[in-house]
């Protein structure tokens, strides 16, 4: 399976256990989130931070940006607030919006950009069998692992798949445009879930002739050092330091 990450292997960020990384990037987006958002420059000041990470990490500004495209839903909902939510009007130009929407939307806006720009550092510079293996090392729920691990492994099967069945489609002269084509493409994900839901039995099946016994077997990778911690919280830790100020200020 091709690795996750876009970054060299001397990129500082790949160096460090997934472990650490994990939960850096799960501590700093909880700081993002339950930062009020007012006053405005506290956002501004996790994005400069995030920037300089993300300058000094060697993930390429082109991925961060290409990535981010799973933010559209977030965009969509929240121009939509300042002309459904009601409360007191502000006039920008010829527009009557909700002041509390506006609020609203830059909170979610702003909120689900930064945590997303954080989740991309993470996949870029931890390949998937590794956050594997942090979670491991975490001890999050044996089954939890599993189920992540069977995802890591078979989604590019699954959709080797679906991309075999589509080119059958196309040899056969069909064009999947309009709402004709519906029924072809529901009956095509039918049968997807069938072969996956067979191909998952057969392999549950060859993991018992192996030995299974409904756990993971132990990760063979190094503990993480307190040198790898201090680096990696370096982040949540400069966050939720901007965070206090904007508190004390606000006091």
């Amino acid at each position: 399976m091709p690795p996750a990450g876009d970054v060299s292997g001397a990129s500082w960020p790949r160096r460090l256990p997934p472990q650490v990384k994990i939960v850096a990037a799960v501590a700093t987006i909880l700081v993002i989130v339950l930062t009020p958002p007012r006053p405005p420059w506290v956002f501004l000041g996790y994005a400069l931070i995030l920037a300089a990470v993300v300058q000094s990490s060697g993930v390429g500004w082109r991925t961060v940006f290409s990535r981010m495209r799973v933010e559209v839903p977030f965009v969509a909902f929240a121009v939509l607030l300042p002309f459904i939510a009601t409360g007191p009007e502000v006039t920008l130009g010829p527009l009557e919006l909700s002041e509390p929407g506006l609020w609203a939307a830059w909170n979610i806006l702003i909120k689900a950009t930064l945590g997303i720009v954080v989740s991309i550092l993470l996949a870029a510079t931890t390949e998937a069998p590794d956050l594997v293996v942090g979670l491991q090392r975490l001890h999050v729920p044996d089954i939890l692992v599993q189920i992540l691990a069977a995802m890591v492994r078979y989604v590019s099967v699954v959709t080797g798949e679906w991309q075999r069945m589509s080119r059958a489609r196309a040899a056969r002269g069909f064009h999947g445009h309009g709402p004709r084509s519906w029924p072809v493409l529901a009956r095509s994900l039918g049968t997807l879930f069938i072969r996956s839901y067979e191909r998952g039995e057969r392999v549950h099946l060859a993991m018992l002739s192996r030995g299974y016994t409904g756990r993971l077997p132990a990760a063979g990778t190094a503990a993480a050092t307190s040198a790898d911690w201090s680096v990696a919280l370096v982040l949540p830790l400069t966050v939720l330091a901007v965070a206090a100020l904007s508190w004390w200020v606000a006091r």
